[in-house]
């Protein structure tokens, strides 16, 4: 396998130079979708695109088909839309582009070893992970209804893995998002006593989101990460700001009490301060649930490839993901994520995000080797 691997390489690396370099936001992968499109057409897979988003999924059924087991392998593919030096514009800061390249990969080296597949691949290309909304949309298109085991995968910041190093799940926590917004009427600066002083609820909802108290056993974190309010006058007073909140817990039970709590202070802040809050919960996504045969199989996979050190057990990290949406809505669903070791520096999300990419070519040969093992275990 390491030797048709090798033989992969310039066209491995070329897909994720492209990738890297055209990067498409949430819900905006359209000229993505068409570049993978193209690669998996031209490799004879029968290929689903949707008339009303982005995303594409690749199958492939080999003609000595004698099992109904089908395995997927997920890869998420909008970028980040940030600030790279001093211009703001998408940018592939996740990882994302590594993980259509690895899926890709994978999907090249099981058909160049004539791989002996006794059922069905799902090559799943998903939009708007970052936004926490991809996910659910691929399981309205019915793209997994079929599927019984399903592998996604995620580059890890170095303090988790190093490269050389794989785990055979990512323990992600929960996340939400509070889009909210306060309603006023501006005033004189010269008699505050007049109007409502948005800045003032603002500052009262920072001070009591830092009294939230979870067990502490569990990790979670509530913090405001965006505000607007006032114009460019100084002496007007804003009644009115927009704020966002983002709110993180290691569990779907913590979260579910987090939100409670985040509830009730904005409604006792509209009471106390005799405003209106008007506020959404956006973006949430669940804790990971991971199957014990997925994960078995997986960890066979990297301990395959890289040795016994280099394996590493599921680990735990604060981030969320999306695609514990079809384990959530989906529970026959047997899936763990692979978390590559790459070295990356800076951190996942910064404007300046490098990795070691020889773990493109690890990350293919780890997958394909949980796939074969998936069919060798479980085809019926």
């Amino acid at each position: 396998m390491k030797s048709l691997l090798n033989e992969l390489r310039p066209k491995i690396f070329e897909i994720f130079n492209h990738l890297h370099a055209n990067p498409e936001v949430s819900w905006k992968e359209y000229e993505t979708t068409s570049y993978i499109t193209k690669i998996l057409e031209q490799n004879g897979l029968q290929v689903t695109r949707f008339n009303d988003l982005p995303g594409v999924v690749g199958k492939w059924t080999p003609d000595h088909n004698v099992s109904q087991l089908t395995v997927g392998l997920r890869a998420d593919m909008d970028a980040l839309y940030q600030e790279v030096d001093g211009i703001f514009r998408a940018n592939h800061s996740c990882g994302h582009d590594a993980h259509m390249t690895i899926v890709l990969g994978v999907m090249l080296l099981l058909k160049k070893i004539d791989a002996d597949i006794p059922g069905t691949v799902k090559f799943i290309f998903q939009p708007a992970e970052e936004v926490g909304e991809g996910a659910l949309k691929m399981i309205e298109k019915h793209v997994v209804d079929d599927v019984d085991f399903l592998y996604g995968l995620h580059l890890r910041p170095s303090e988790e893995l190093k490269f050389g190093q794989a785990s055979s799940g990512i323990i992600h926590g929960s996340n939400d998002v509070v889009i909210g917004e306060i309603h006023g009427f501006d005033g004189h600066a010269a008699k505050p006593h007049l109007t409502l002083n948005a800045i003032e609820v603002i500052t009262a909802i920072v001070e009591q989101i830092k009294g939230i108290r979870l067990n502490p056993l569990v990790s979670y974190s509530v913090k405001m990460t965006q505000v607007s309010a006032g114009g460019e006058s100084s002496n007007i007073i804003p009644g009115s700001a927009k704020f966002t909140l983002d709110l993180r817990a290691q569990t779907n039970e913590a979260m579910d009490e987090l939100i409670d709590k985040v509830d009730t202070i904005l409604n006792r802040m509209a009471n106390f301060f005799d405003c209106k809050i008007s506020f959404e919960h956006k973006e949430r996504v669940y804790a990971a649930s991971i199957n014990p045969e997925a994960e078995e199989c997986l960890a066979n996979a990297i301990q395959d490839t890289l040795g016994s050190k280099g394996f590493k057990k599921p680990i735990i990290t604060t981030g969320g993901e999306d695609f514990h949406f079809y384990t959530k809505e989906k529970p026959n669903i047997k899936a763990t994520m692979l978390g590559v070791g790459c070295d990356l520096e800076q951190g996942l999300h910064h404007p300046k995000m490098k990795f070691n990419q020889e773990a493109l070519i690890t990350a293919i040969e780890i997958l394909t080797k949980a796939v074969l093992e998936t069919f060798s275990k479980y085809s019926k």
